[in-house]
């Protein structure tokens, strides 16, 4: 077998016309595709409010300024996921505090985030880990009761639904993540969205300098968060093939699915109840039992039969010279055990196949 790539970017049709398009009307920076791509986007998502950005840490980044959380405050984020909201709670001067996932769906719930509510807390942050969703519903239902925002990290979750709604759009604001490797790119980018017409007034001004109609008067002290007429002319063109990317996303995920069911030593990530997932990566706990050389170990085998994978996220116990001591016993399992597989759209049924039976290999 050829080498089969973690992840590759897919073009599906007019990315390429789009941005020599904007090459050649000299709009490399701002322009009308950015506009078109937060309304196709809003369209899809079906929130009324997008402000588009630099990429989906800057979303965060954004949404974190506009609600003005700072110095003093604390953010509840999963002890297991990517580390951007926490990374960047650091950054705006505020404390992230870490809840334990769940053990089978590896997300953040509404009792393990209670654990963490303080009278600090500003902001819960769930994170829509691999394209699963959070349970959404206890989670608002938390922020309510304990008066703090729910800001959605649906950075991994573009099109996947939580009882019918979009990923993203459950809470009030919602961020998203245009990276290479996610589910529509615009190479990098990324997303805020909320339904508060003066939360994305703020927003707006924000994301750019703090200017607003006079031109060079700061309103504020903004930033540049802007996503460019470049990387949005690839975002038109790749969401007028967004149901085609989320067929393909869906095919992959059930060909591993049925191929994984009964292989032993393998848990597949459980979906949260409500969701409809389009899963980002395809990921999958190992039992050590089974694969007593390591999860790390088993990424070497599988690299040497030319197939890359990756490793779940740190825990942020393991990450304990930026974040300081934690006990995170669920987190720390999750992380230790956890691989990704080949997750690519494009990977076909017979890559899938050897990338399952070189897996199934490697147990004893």
């Amino acid at each position: 077998m050829n080498s089969i790539p973690w992840a590759s970017t897919s073009l599906w049709g007019n990315e390429e016309r789009y941005v020599v398009d904007a090459l050649r009307s000299t709009w490399v920076s701002g322009g009308k595709y950015v506009e078109q791509f937060e309304e196709a986007f809003s369209a899809f998502v079906g929130t009324p409010h997008v402000v588009s950005t630099a990429n989906g840490t800057a979303a965060l980044h954004l949404a974190y300024v506009a609600l003005g959380i700072g110095h003093g405050d604390e953010i509840i984020v999963p002890g297991f996921a990517f580390m951007a909201a926490a990374n960047v709670a650091l950054l705006v001067g505020a404390k992230p505090v870490f809840a334990e996932v769940d053990p089978k769906t590896w997300c953040m719930t509404a009792t393990t985030a209670a654990a963490c509510v303080t009278p600090r807390t500003r902001a819960i942050v769930p994170v829509h880990t691999y394209g699963n969703v959070c349970d959404m519903h206890d989670i608002n239902s938390l922020g309510r009761e304990a008066g703090v925002i729910v800001i959605e990290d649906a950075a991994e979750a573009i099109g996947s639904r939580y009882k019918g709604q979009h990923a993203g759009t459950v809470a009030p604001v919602g961020v998203f993540s245009f990276h290479a490797t996610k589910t529509i790119t615009t190479g990098e980018g990324g997303a805020v969205v909320t339904g508060d017409s003066d939360l994305a007034a703020r927003l707006r001004l924000f994301r750019s300098h703090g200017v607003a109609a006079k031109r060079y008067w700061h309103e504020v002290a903004g930033h540049n968060f802007r996503l460019t007429n470049l990387q949005a002319a690839i975002g038109c063109g790749q969401l007028e093939h967004i149901e085609q990317i989320v067929f393909e996303r869906k095919r992959v995920y059930d060909t591993y699915r049925g191929l994984l069911a009964d292989a032993k030593g393998l848990m597949l990530q459980e979906m949260t109840v409500g969701v409809e997932p389009v899963v980002w990566a395809v990921a999958l706990k190992l039992d050590p039992a089974a694969f007593p050389q390591g999860r790390d170990a088993v990424m070497e085998q599988m690299f040497a039969k030319g197939i890359e994978t990756r490793p779940g996220f740190y825990p942020a116990s393991a990450l304990h010279h930026i974040y300081g001591p934690q006990v995170l016993p669920i987190c720390d399992e999750v992380g230790g055990a956890t691989l990704v597989l080949p997750s690519s759209p494009a990977i076909t049924a017979t890559e899938i196949e050897y990338v399952c039976e070189t897996l199934g290999a490697l147990a004893c």
